[in-house]
């Protein structure tokens, strides 16, 4: 005799496989939520404090940008890891260094909510800086630079994988 579907074993068996697509969607869900945590607190992806304001500002940044580019000012970094000395070289668009210049620099991690770090940099020759920072950790890292001349500003940012 073959078991039909209304023997007890077979109804006391079935019963648990309902409960089985249950339990699946509750670990999806669970698992979406701790993934949803882990990216809201993690990084917002905002990169100015302020983005709203910048972006109402937008011309005005754009306008900022064409007149640094019209300079044709150059900035050359090197970053000396044995001794942690960042090294900046300042010249205009003919090549020559710009005497008197300064410069301040400020290095911020893209990928954690940490203050930035100041580096004090120092004329070593005309159109040369240098200066010594202690890294918390190593990575990549913003380098956000302004250079002044003879009035003009010159503002620039490079990406640096310090190590």
């Amino acid at each position: 005799m073959t078991p039909t579907l209304t023997t007890p074993a077979l109804m006391s068996r079935g019963r648990y496989i309902p409960w089985l697509f249950v339990a699946g969607f509750a670990i999806v869900v669970a698992v979406n939520g701790i993934m949803i945590t882990f990216a809201v607190g993690s990084f917002s992806g905002l990169y100015t404090p302020k983005p709203r304001e910048r972006g109402l500002h937008y011309n005005t940044v754009v306008a900022e940008q064409k007149a640094r580019d019209a300079l044709g000012w150059r900035i050359d970094t090197s970053w000396r890891a044995e001794t942690g000395r960042l090294e900046v070289a300042v010249s205009d668009a003919n090549g020559q260094p710009l005497a008197g210049a300064r410069v301040a620099a400020e290095l911020i991690r893209p990928v954690e909510k940490r203050a930035p770090v100041g580096v004090t940099l120092t004329p070593v020759d005309a159109g040369k800086f240098a200066g010594y920072v202690q890294l918390p950790v190593r990575g990549n890292w913003d380098l956000d630079l302004v250079v002044e001349h003879q009035g003009e500003r010159f503002a620039q940012t490079r990406r640096l994988f310090l190590k």
